[in-house]
């Protein structure tokens, strides 16, 4: 099997069928955990699906994608009380090794309805088909630049070389599409004190026309994971998908958020 289909079918075992035993033949015992609020390895996770099954948690994948060994899946999680809320989006991200998963980081947000956002986008709708896997490298090099020029704020007047200025489809909920929508909202985060600022990309994961990052930075003075998924047209990204999460001074383990 494929590290993607090794990883949906323990996603499947764990999340859809709640079962221990299937789970436990598709993780590693020293499973690697980056979630603050669950212990490190297979066994504190395989012992938390009866809750989890009780709870009536069920989960709703719209993306996934993979490279080398590393899956990413994009989802929204239903009556999720037992990850912090009702309705979540989350970013999960599987690393794959020997033929089992063997470590996992995830970012969770409260999920917000398109009626409230400011782009009148929900959080996961748009683009799901990935297209273009002979463009994987290119793409990958252009969101590389995007988040050292852009994000990281080595080159930011460089923005245009990368956000396409006709077309850029924006799910973050505070956000509006297009640059100008970009500009006013990170105007707006700044003068309340809440500016946002990246300082370390982690993980990078590209699959023909979508790209996804997990990078820490902070927003205000919080430490923040942000976890974001860029798809990319004729060389310029034009959609947006992210979660953004508080990183915790105290976790469950000691393998950080990262």
């Amino acid at each position: 099997m494929t590290p993607k289909h090794i990883v949906l079918k323990a996603a499947t075992a764990l999340f859809v069928d709640f079962d221990a035993q299937a789970a436990g033949t598709l993780l590693k015992e020293d499973y690697i955990q980056h979630n603050p609020a669950v212990p490190t390895g297979a066994a504190p996770l395989l012992g938390f699906l009866p809750a989890l099954k009780a709870s009536g948690l069920s989960v709703k994948p719209h993306r996934v994608l993979s490279e080398g060994n590393l899956v990413v899946l994009h989802s929204t999680y239903e009556n999720a009380q037992a990850f912090g809320g009702q309705t979540l989006v989350a970013f999960d991200v599987f690393r794959v090794e020997d033929g089992k998963v063997a470590e996992h980081w995830d970012n969770l947000q409260a999920d917000v309805p398109a009626s409230q956002t400011r782009s009148g986008h929900a959080m996961t709708d748009g683009e799901s088909e990935i297209r273009d896997p002979e463009k994987t490298e290119e793409n990958r090099a252009l969101v590389a630049g995007f988040v050292n020029d852009v994000l990281l704020g080595h080159a930011p007047d460089r923005i245009t070389d990368y956000i396409s200025t006709e077309t850029y489809i924006q799910h973050n909920p505070m956000v509006g599409n297009g640059l100008d929508g970009l500009g006013t909202a990170l105007a707006a985060m700044a003068e309340a004190g809440m500016a946002l600022a990246y300082s370390k990309l982690h993980l990078l994961v590209a699959e023909g026309n979508f790209v996804f990052t997990a990078s820490e930075g902070k927003l205000g003075d919080k430490p923040t994971a942000f976890f974001d998924l860029f798809r990319v047209e004729a060389g310029k990204i034009v959609e947006h998908w992210d979660t953004v999460s508080a990183i915790p001074s105290e976790m469950a383990h000691s393998n950080g958020k990262f």
